[in-house]
């Protein structure tokens, strides 16, 4: 399988890991680029030498990282707060909604754990959680499908799904689905942790009201440091979990204990941001903002389909589903020989890291892979199973 040319939008001297690794788990946690280290590094040197003094500078980058994250989410920047993960920002709309006995929820079965358990959670207050079948075995989630949930019972309070399903990358319509949505009155609730930084995102136009994302994956960023977006109509249907001096209109104003919440998504940030994290996160996406989001998605693509079909010409089955509307940055693939995880390890062992998961051999590239990369897994995938 030769390779075809070495440009990539993401400049790959900006990835130390590229030195060691042919890295294809951008789906799992990114190696971090040099800009985000030292980044990193410059914030906790300041802090290191001028303590509560470096404060204002800080906090205006952190704004200045609100505003390059928002625009990446396509929302205003007034509705997006930090979170230090995923699973916080799930959990901020979990038990932040009033719920009632009786109430919905609309959710794909085979979610990431994480995505299904702070409805489970709810159980005792009487709310029911309804699961989307999957369709096929590239895990296809249409809008038929949901629409026949959503349809199947009273109109659900909340319709939550991943953008890009974890374990075989198929991405969920969320223009369609946020249509579905407004239809029968119910709110639409995304982790976009698959493809946010990868593939061009619409959230405001698209209808979404929650949105939420680590770093870590394909944002390039650190571990620890998300963003929640809450669609600006629907602040108020949030009640604040821990309200601290960050999330008040009088915010630095010691001496005033009025309980006056901003009038912004930060009202849910509570109290000290992660002043590192966030900074280290904003150098990842001037990178991706640089290369172009688009550019990005466009090289993505391409390397996957380079995947599949060199992967398909030594015998390998793709389970991902590969059509326009479902395709993401995640390819799972199926080779006979050796156990999937055995195969990963043996992988990784050769430094071409790459998971197992939902029963295949998953590959997830970015914006700074190139052709190489690729051809080492498929030569070296053909080589571990004999084929």
């Amino acid at each position: 399988m030769p390779a075809t040319g070495t440009t990539t939008p993401l400049a790959r001297e900006h990835f130390p890991a590229a030195r060691r690794w042919s890295y294809l788990n951008h789906a799992g946690i990114s190696p971090l680029p040099q800009p985000a280290v030292d980044a990193m590094h410059r914030r906790a040197t300041e802090v290191s030498l001028d303590g509560e003094f470096t404060y204002p500078a800080h906090s205006a980058e952190i704004e200045r990282v609100r505003s390059s994250a928002a625009r990446l989410m396509g929302v205003p920047s007034t509705d997006i707060a930090f979170v230090k993960n995923t699973t916080t920002g799930l959990g901020m709309v979990a038990n932040g909604l009033d719920w009632s006995p009786g109430d919905r929820v609309v959710v794909p079965d085979l979610e990431f754990p994480s995505t299904l358990y702070p409805w489970l959670a709810l159980a005792d207050r009487g709310v029911r959680v309804d699961r989307v079948q999957p369709e096929g075995p590239g895990g296809k989630l249409t809008t038929a499908a949901f629409a026949d949930r959503v349809q199947a019972g009273p109109p659900p309070k909340l319709v939550v799904t991943s953008w890009v399903q974890f374990g075989r990358g198929w991405r969920v319509d969320l223009a369609e689905l946020g249509r579905v949505c407004r239809e029968v009155g119910a709110l639409l609730c995304v982790d976009v942790i698959q493809g946010l930084g990868v593939i061009p995102a619409e959230l405001d136009r698209w209808g979404v009201d929650f949105a939420m994302a680590d770093g870590h994956k394909w944002l390039l960023g650190p571990e620890g440091s998300g963003v929640l977006y809450v669609r600006g109509s629907r602040l108020e249907l949030l009640r604040p979990l821990e309200p601290g001096w960050n999330s008040v209109a009088h915010r630095e104003e010691w001496d005033n204990l009025e309980l006056v919440f901003d009038d912004t998504a930060r009202r849910l940030e509570g109290g000290m941001p992660n002043v590192t994290g966030i900074a280290a996160l904003g150098a990842s996406i001037d990178l991706l903002h640089a290369a172009g989001v688009p550019a990005i998605w466009s090289h993505v693509d391409r390397l996957c389909e380079l995947a599949c079909s060199g992967l398909a010409a030594i015998g390998a089955t793709v389970l991902s589903d590969r059509s326009p509307e479902g395709r993401s940055g995640i390819v799972a693939v199926h080779l006979d020989g050796l156990p999937i995880p055995l195969l990963a390890k043996q992988l990784q062992a050769e430094g071409i890291a790459v998971s197992a998961r939902a029963g295949g051999l998953r590959i997830s590239p970015h914006g700074y892979n190139n052709e190489h990369d690729i051809e080492r897994l498929v030569d070296a995938a053909a080589r571990l199973t004999g084929a």
